[in-house]
């Protein structure tokens, strides 16, 4: 944990400055990150048989685009403009 006093006529902005970068240059943010988002490795059996299954599908897929059969999707906002 850390802690941060604040200095005379300091405003709270700067103090909270002062927290953030004490917090980051102390590397916890990026090891919460790593802890949070941990994915456990792969067999490579696994990843092969992934790696077909996803080249099988896009295959499909394109072979029915060219059929006319699937609708290409168009990546478009809707902004509300």
């Amino acid at each position: 944990m850390f802690e941060v006093k604040k200095k005379e006529h300091e405003s709270l902005d700067s103090l909270l400055r002062r927290f953030h970068r004490k917090v980051q240059q102390s590397g916890v943010i990026i090891q919460a990150k790593k802890v949070r988002y941990y994915e456990r490795p792969k067999s490579k059996q696994r990843q092969r048989k992934e790696a077909i299954r996803k080249t099988e599908l896009k295959g499909e897929r394109d072979l029915l685009k060219k059929l006319g059969k699937l609708e290409e999707r168009t990546h478009e906002r809707s902004g509300g403009f």
